[in-house]
């Protein structure tokens, strides 16, 4: 079998832009990858073609081969654009061979060790803006068999944090704390954006509250702001959704910067790569989370590999993308009781319409990180949760 071409996709998803990778081959079998940054689509776009003439005519079967050199002939290592091209063709390769041999990815990475993973919901806060609004959305949530809640609730700060600040956004952690009770698990996300004084002084606010853990509180270009933290936080530290090969991670886990590790597999080198820092941190005793803010492949791969991971934490899902990623892909999740069932078609087991990804073509769209507000591009009332039904077991 002979790869014949590299596809790269881009399509407006409403919050973002999503980016494909289709690979294909002589024998008609393809594979879909996902590289999904949120910013740089269009020099995304561009890596794809630039590796595409080191891909076509190789053996899609030898990943690892084919990874190796084509890091190793790359001068210009590392960054996110090169990482998350060769992360989609790399995962697009897993698709290809589990479809071949008429199994799913996670065989191919020590087969499965559990069959759901727990999860926690991310987007689920749309449209609101106040304490009591936060705490609404979340009550709802939680009516959806939600166990667990991820969000950022400090608007516009950044590097330091007011003292107004500080207690509006405890108000909204309380608020949600209040709504939900003591058994839902609250992860309170902060974007990679506070000094460490500040991102202490919220840790020793938020504590009250007792969240599962504190996502990114420090810029991650110097990691060893995030190592002071974690070392005088009493809430556990996240991060690691921006390291990109290994070799970052190493430094992350040699710095002792987390209590739980958050590799993003389609931006961090692929699947593989993924497996290989999952295992660093789990010599180290350290959880995993893998970064999931993205699209319905990316989403696939990720429960691919936590099946297969020992050290696996939870599992990121977003859920107000519900209606459109039916519309463009083939994606079933069962979701029961708290978690996600471990899909078990061949390779990835998910398909794309590409006439559907053409119809929705690429719009420039900024992240909303630091704007203060929490908004959608929809209007409310089109705002589709991913759990529409409140059965035994609901489908995605």
């Amino acid at each position: 079998m002979k790869i014949t071409n590299v596809k790269a996709f881009t399509m407006d998803s409403f919050r973002m832009n999503w980016n494909f990778v289709k690979v294909e081959t002589d024998e008609g079998i393809y594979g879909w990858g996902e590289a999904s940054l949120g910013t740089n689509e269009n020099a995304l776009e561009g890596m794809v073609q630039d590796l595409k003439r080191l891909v076509v005519g190789r053996n899609p079967f030898e990943i690892e081969k084919m990874m190796f050199e084509l890091y190793r002939d790359i001068y210009w290592k590392g960054g996110p654009v090169f990482f998350s091209a060769l992360s989609a063709i790399e995962m697009a390769m897993w698709d290809i061979c589990g479809k071949a041999m008429n199994v799913p990815c996670y065989t191919f990475f020590g087969g499965k060790i559990r069959d759901e993973v727990n999860m926690y919901a991310n987007a689920w806060f749309v449209g609101a803006r106040t304490p009591t609004e936060f705490a609404a959305k979340a009550k709802r949530t939680k009516e959806l068999g939600i166990r667990a809640m991820k969000w950022d609730p400090f608007g516009s700060s950044h590097m330091t944090i007011s003292k107004e600040q500080l207690q509006r956004s405890s108000d909204i952690v309380g608020s949600v704390r209040e709504a939900v009770g003591p058994e839902v698990e609250l992860l309170i996300e902060c974007h990679g954006r506070f000094f460490p004084t500040a991102a202490l002084e919220i840790s020793r606010e938020l504590e009250q509250y007792k969240p599962m853990l504190l996502e990114e509180p420090c810029v991650p270009d110097n990691m060893d702001s995030t190592a002071y933290v974690r070392a005088h936080s009493n809430i556990p530290i996240a991060a690691g959704e921006r390291g990109y090969g290994k070799y970052a991670f190493q430094e992350i886990l040699e710095k002792h910067a987390v209590d739980i590790l958050q590799p993003d597999v389609f931006h961090a080198g692929g699947l593989l790569e993924g497996k290989k820092v999952a295992a660093m941190a789990e010599a180290k005793h350290i959880m995993v989370s893998f970064h999931n803010p993205s699209g319905p492949v990316s989403n696939a791969a990720v429960l691919q590999l936590a099946a297969t991971v020992p050290n696996f934490l939870i599992h990121e899902i977003m859920l107000t993308d519900g209606s459109f990623r039916k519309q463009v892909s083939t994606e079933e999740v069962h979701y029961h009781d708290g978690c996600i069932k471990i899909p078990d078609k061949p390779g990835l087991g998910i398909d794309l319409d590409e006439e559907i990804i053409k119809a929705h073509p690429y719009k420039p769209r900024n992240l909303r990180h630091y704007t203060g507000t929490v908004t959608d591009i929809r209007s409310k009332d089109d705002t589709v949760y991913y759990f529409k039904e409140l059965e035994h077991e609901t489908y995605i």
